[in-house]
């Protein structure tokens, strides 16, 4: 078997970041348990949806695994006596479906591996830690210099995407990482001007991007290596977090929330601001800035997985700015990560929801004015600002920068033009997605509003009025008719009265015995 197989024709890659929404729609008791059917929804098509069965005790189960993140769950509790009472069990419905609505809006809890499971087993069956250990090792085969130190369980959020810390046996001592991912759905470029693109990485050089030692890719997957960093990222910084734990318990949940010093935050933004600027302007992609994707060597950040966009993997915040429209192209996406990745070194943790129209205390105004500028309701409606125009805003644009390393980064010719086309085709796709989004909204907004108790009341309240005025009209015309018709027959005789002719006993025609010649 070749190093990372093709895949069988026809093979579905699928966005792990689309939401995944949950709803019971009944519970069934069977002899000594209640099961409950839910309805899981991908997206926001209703037909990309499909039916699980769950007991209590999956539920338990799913949550003693999530414990780890240090998060308090609002599962219900358990109960040995009375579980198959008609009202316990309508109660306890609610209370999972509450639980199902925490894990499903949760950011990082609705894309990790335990939830999706649940959710969706068909999808998530498979074992991808063993499918990686196999192609690691057939790439070892042909690589025999590596070693496999250990795997970096539940290191980063990505699903199809593992880690393992690895040494070249030239040189024993220094740990490098090795991080093997299937390809994503946003995999536009041929296997050749992938495999090109991928080799170009190890290639590159640049004071704020993180350097490739070897990187490599198939038809299925690729793998890249790079040195292990015991001091970690920008996230670990913020959360005082240990490089090596796993992703849920290192960031759901920090002990310490607490923002970087006013000069950090100048001096980090402007350097990722500088090295953003600086792949926009030689047609390379990336769309993945986040505060995990950031290497930090003392003063100094560092792009990590360039290899993200090339591979086509979605972006680590594609459910938020899916949202708006106006953050369609990728040069938009990661203006709109960075608004992210400020608002978390200000104030060392993630925003709780966006758009963010009131913000709370900073070091500094200028501070807000950026947030403002990314994360407000207006600037995700209307657009947002270019990396030159936030680089000219007073929080970044007298911060100095010395790098000392001149930039090696000279894409061919022939791939720079593969690379703008997979752009072009990355951001329709974005854009395909974000008009069904803003459709479905649309949808379910006239569908509320039409539901509404107080629409429900304006209609029964038009309805008895329309009521009332067809009865008042028939009343109207019954009496017009009727004097009407005490009219004609009091002018058919001088005093006396007529007597009527039924309609259905008309006179008789004359007989013809005297009918006339």
């Amino acid at each position: 078997m070749a190093f990372m197989e093709k895949p069988t024709a026809g093979k579905i890659l699928l966005d792990d970041t689309v939401p995944l929404t949950a709803c019971i729609e009944a519970s069934q008791s069977q002899q000594s348990h209640t099961e409950y059917i839910i309805r899981v929804q991908r997206g926001v098509s209703s037909e990309n949806s499909w039916q699980i069965i769950r007991r209590y005790s999956d539920f338990d189960v799913l949550n003693n695994n999530l414990l780890i993140s240090g998060l308090t769950l609002p599962l219900p509790p358990k109960k040995l006596i009375g579980n198959m009472d008609r009202e316990f069990i309508a109660e306890r419905q609610k209370g999972l479906q509450n639980y199902l609505n925490v894990i499903t809006t949760h950011p990082m809890l609705s894309n990790c591996e335990l939830v999706k499971k649940f959710l969706d087993p068909n999808s998530y069956s498979v074992n991808y830690t063993e499918i990686a250990l196999q192609q690691v090792s057939m790439f070892f085969r042909s690589e025999p210099n590596w070693e496999v130190i250990e795997p970096l369980k539940d290191f980063g959020w990505r699903i199809r995407k593992r880690y393992f810390l690895i040494k070249s046996k030239d040189q024993n001592k220094e740990r490098q990482v090795l991080s093997w991912a299937d390809l994503g759905p946003d995999k536009f470029l041929s296997d050749r001007d992938l495999q090109s693109a991928i080799k170009f990485l190890s290639s590159l050089s640049h004071t704020h991007i993180y350097p490739v030692t070897f990187a490599m890719a198939n038809e299925t997957s690729a793998l890249v290596i790079r040195m292990y960093s015991e001091k970690g990222t920008l996230k670990d910084y913020i959360c005082k977090a240990k490089p090596k734990d796993l992703y849920l318990k290192k960031y759901c949940c920090p002990k310490k929330i607490q923002g970087l010093e006013l000069h950090q935050i100048r001096n980090f933004g402007r350097q990722i601001l500088e090295v953003l600027k600086f792949l926009h302007e030689r047609g390379f992609p990336y769309g993945h800035l986040h505060s995990a994707n950031v290497m930090l060597d003392g003063d100094t950040c560092r792009l990590l997985d360039l290899e993200n966009s090339l591979l086509g993997l979605p972006s680590f915040y594609r459910s938020f700015f899916s949202q708006f429209r106006k953050i369609n192209t990728l040069e938009s996406v990661d203006v709109y990560c960075f608004g992210h990745l400020l608002y978390e070194m200000t104030y060392g943790r993630p925003p709780d929801a966006v758009p963010v129209d009131s913000f709370p205390p900073a070091p500094s105004t200028s501070i807000v004015s950026v947030l403002q500028a990314i994360l407000s309701t207006d600037a995700c409606k209307t657009g947002l600002p270019t990396v030159c125009q936030l680089l000219q805003m007073p929080l970044f644009s007298d911060v100095q920068l010395f790098n000392s390393e001149k930039p090696q980064f000279k894409i061919p010719t022939k791939l720079k033009e593969s690379l703008k086309i997979a752009k072009e085709c990355i951001e329709k796709r974005l854009q395909e997605e974000q008009k069904l989004i803003y459709h479905h909204k649309r949808f379910t907004k006239a569908q509320s509003h039409h539901c509404s108790e107080e629409e429900k009341k304006k209609r029964k309240i038009l309805a008895r009025k329309q009521a009332k005025k067809s009865r008042q009209f028939a009343n109207e015309n019954g009496e017009d008719h009727s004097a009407k018709y005490s009219s004609s027959n009091n002018n058919s005789g001088s005093g006396a009265s007529s007597p009527l002719t039924s309609p259905s006993s008309p006179t008789p025609p004359p007989s013809l015995e005297h009918a006339p010649f």
